[in-house]
């Protein structure tokens, strides 16, 4: 199967004499007025968790704005963040020095998830619950409690999304397959795995589709890897065709059919608080992960995702 490039999504109706100025307005009018482009509802809730414990995959980014794409075209979405780094937290301008209401009380039981959960000021629909510097050191408490690989599943119970009204709910894993790795994946039923298409994407990638089968073996039965999302695409490279080529041809349907460009735009955002839809909304990297988030959507309302085994 060829790769799908991020200049072959049909963005945009190519309309005669009109200027790749334009073209770019017309993709940024897609954002900027979401409510001609809602998107379908799920048919029941969907809990992602976001993991690969390789870093610098695009894992938080890719987190923060398939949240914010499906945010701003009407769906209820609720993004967690469990990595102490608190990028995704950054990224989505959610205050999160330490004592602000976060993840961390959440999992201590010491406070619910509507009293952490901030809203974000990219959209009305687009909940955070923060990370602070407090939660590096939740591992280690967590290793004596009681059902501690439970602790964010009791939390995010259906009573608690209700009160919220969530339709989505993406968890932002750490670059790591500790304690708090295994407790997003308890509390999900699918796994979003973010690949970058350079040399090393593979490597570590069987470790984590082990401790996924572990955790479905002993603990979550119902998990599955039911998304799979090519990042940092470089189309003038045979390597990024290749690393593309080689993991649809290994995982299938559950790889997204948008690829994610390697973009300027896109890593310049969360320095401004700001995912790449609201900090350019015209730009290829927004696009693509405007274009990704339909597709979730897509499969959402089709009252099914495409799931693989992790050992498959």
């Amino acid at each position: 199967m060829n790769p799908a490039s991020p200049h072959d999504v049909p963005e945009v109706p190519q309309h005669p004499g009109w200027t790749p100025i334009a073209e770019e307005a017309e993709r940024a009018a897609r954002v900027l007025h979401p409510e001609e482009n809602q998107l379908p509802r799920p048919t029941k809730r969907r809990i992602l968790t976001v993991a690969n414990q390789k870093g610098g995959v695009g894992k938080t980014t890719s987190t923060v704005n398939l949240a914010a794409g499906l945010a701003i075209h009407g769906l209820k979405t609720l993004v967690i963040d469990l990595d102490p780094q608190g990028n995704a937290s950054t990224a989505l301008n959610v205050e999160h020095r330490s004592g602000t209401p976060s993840v961390y009380e959440v999992l201590l039981g010491e406070t619910t998830l509507a009293e952490a959960a901030a809203v974000s000021e990219q959209s009305p629909n687009l909940l955070c619950v923060p990370a602070t510097i407090d939660l590096a050191g939740a591992e280690i408490e967590l290793v004596s409690m009681a059902s501690r690989e439970s602790r964010l599943k009791e939390a995010l119970s259906d009573d608690a999304l209700d009160e919220l009204g969530v339709d989505y709910v993406f968890v932002d894993c750490p670059p790591s397959l500790g304690l708090l790795t295994v407790n997003a994946m308890v509390a999900a039923r699918e796994v979003l795995i973010p690949i970058q298409c350079e040399y090393y994407a593979l490597e570590g990638l069987g470790q984590l589709l082990s401790n996924i089968e572990l955790v479905q073996a002993h603990l979550n039965p119902e998990l599955s890897v039911s998304t799979i999302v090519l990042t940092m695409y470089d189309g003038r490279t045979k390597l990024a065709d290749q690393v593309t080529n080689e993991v649809r041809n290994h995982f299938g349907e559950v790889v997204l059919k948008t690829v994610i460009p390697r973009s300027v735009k896109v890593s310049e955002a969360p320095g401004y608080g700001q995912t790449v839809l609201a900090y350019d909304p015209g730009s290829r990297g927004a696009m693509s992960y405007l274009d990704a988030a339909r597709e979730i959507a897509e499969r959402g309302a089709r009252g099914g995702t495409t799931e693989k085994g992790a050992g498959a």
